[in-house]
């Protein structure tokens, strides 16, 4: 067993991500003609300007975070990450272009003056909305909200959310073992901190208020989806698929825990309520007429 925060547990943090890295160029995947139907939904979808503004957010501030790095293992690694988010970001603003979605165009996004405590932020925020973006994905694909090769154009950026969100749980544990506060106390506290900053954004989102900063992808997503979910169809499909994204890691690898258990129990509850429909079934016809 690795020994968490030693040169071995960096060493294989790193390198399994980097060693993961996919090559590819947003404008020159194979983009499908939609149907009107299709179109008029990937056009309802409501967080294609918020998505755009914060992945070229998140492209500025990983980059610019990763050249204040002096360990030059970890410095290539958070370095593909920032190229990564950006890439992101080109990949929203083609979709965009191309399916000439209407958004008015976000303000450019300013570095914060504490760049480590965004990353850091930013990376327990991913571990919350990553989980549940997985499951809206998956629910989206099995309703067939759009045609097939829309998402296989977008399986792959799931994989590379789940990439962030490994690397980063290791980062953050690797680093305040390095700097002396390793003991589990010292990393709860700290865990606790961000993820309750990052859950009250959260909160927010579904509320709808909060800054544009604070907004999730998968909570605003949600709300096109959520009429019909049942809270079992929804937590099921979040932990099937979350289960499915973190099994390519390397079990010595550190994983995000919050939310998947605190869903197998949300989930052990509401399999207790009575049931009025079939989830399933409601879901599917829902979303396909």
């Amino acid at each position: 067993m690795i020994k968490l925060g030693s040169q071995s547990h960096k060493e294989l943090f790193c390198h399994s991500f980097i060693n993961s890295y996919q090559e590819y160029t947003p404008e020159l995947l194979p983009w499908p003609n939609l149907d009107p139907i299709s179109l008029e939904r990937l056009r309802s979808i409501p967080f294609w300007q918020e998505a755009l503004y914060t992945e070229r957010k998140a492209g500025i501030m990983v980059s610019a975070f990763a050249r204040t790095i002096e360990d030059p293992l970890l410095r290539e690694a958070i370095t593909l990450q920032g190229k990564e988010e950006t890439r992101h970001g080109r990949l929203i603003a083609f979709l965009i272009k191309h399916y000439q979605i209407p958004i008015k165009e976000p303000e450019i996004a300013e570095l914060p003056s504490n760049i480590e405590l965004a990353f850091t932020d930013f990376g327990f925020e991913e571990c919350l909305d990553s989980f549940f973006a997985f499951g809206m994905f998956e629910i989206a694909r099995l309703a067939q909200y759009l045609p097939q090769p829309f998402f296989d154009i977008f399986d792959p950026i799931m994989n590379e959310e789940a990439r962030h969100i490994v690397f980063f749980v290791n980062w953050v544990t690797y680093l305040q073992i390095f700097r002396g506060r390793g003991l589990p106390i010292f990393r709860s506290v700290h865990a606790f901190s961000h993820y309750a900053r990052a859950l009250a954004g959260l909160v927010k989102t579904f509320a709808g208020v909060g800054d544009r900063e604070e907004q999730a992808f998968s909570a605003t997503g949600a709300k096109t989806f959520m009429d019909d979910l049942t809270p079992e169809l929804f937590f099921s499909v979040c932990i099937q698929e979350n289960t499915k994204r973190m099994s390519q890691f390397d079990p010595a690898l550190l994983q995000p825990r919050l939310l998947p258990r605190l869903s197998n129990l949300a989930l052990s509850v509401v399999k207790l309520l009575p049931q009025k429909s079939n989830p399933v079934n409601q879901v599917k016809g829902s979303l396909t007429h």
